[in-house]
């Protein structure tokens, strides 16, 4: 099943808000699959949770506020709160979903492989061939 782009309704049920700007809402969630796709191409079927939280943070946060004061309240948000950006985190999640970037093994050793040994086996022996002291009496 391929992807498919949340819509602005979904956007604003994310973010808990009863109304929302959908041309607004619109043009950030198309960005943010764009900013998606730059990871990963084509976006898996879960990236959805991703876009979700990459539109939301520029939605909620467009000016990227990290201190704001009005009246007696003030408000303080981490820098990087804001704007259309992916985080490590968001990055990390996409790899993911898309089947990159985890622990895997590699067997070199070819279908046709035989345990038996490649080498000329001497039936006779070798013992005789070394002097005493090496092993071999």
């Amino acid at each position: 099943m391929p992807f498919l782009a949340p819509s602005a309704e979904e956007l604003g049920l994310y973010l808990g808000l009863g109304e929302i700007d959908g041309n607004r809402a619109d043009l950030l969630i198309e960005s943010a699959v764009s900013l998606c796709q730059t990871v990963v191409s084509p976006l898996p079927q879960g990236a959805k949770a991703v876009v979700l939280s990459v539109a939301g943070r520029a939605y909620v946060n467009p000016q990227q506020v990290s201190y704001e004061t009005i009246g007696p309240m003030s408000v303080q948000r981490p820098q990087g709160s804001g704007g259309l950006y992916l985080t490590k985190a968001d990055k990390s999640a996409l790899k993911s979903l898309a089947g990159r970037g985890g622990a895997f093994t590699v067997d070199p050793t070819p279908e046709t492989a035989d345990p038996s040994p490649t080498w000329p086996i001497d039936d006779v022996g070798f013992a005789g061939e070394f002097e005493p002291g090496w092993g071999y009496f």
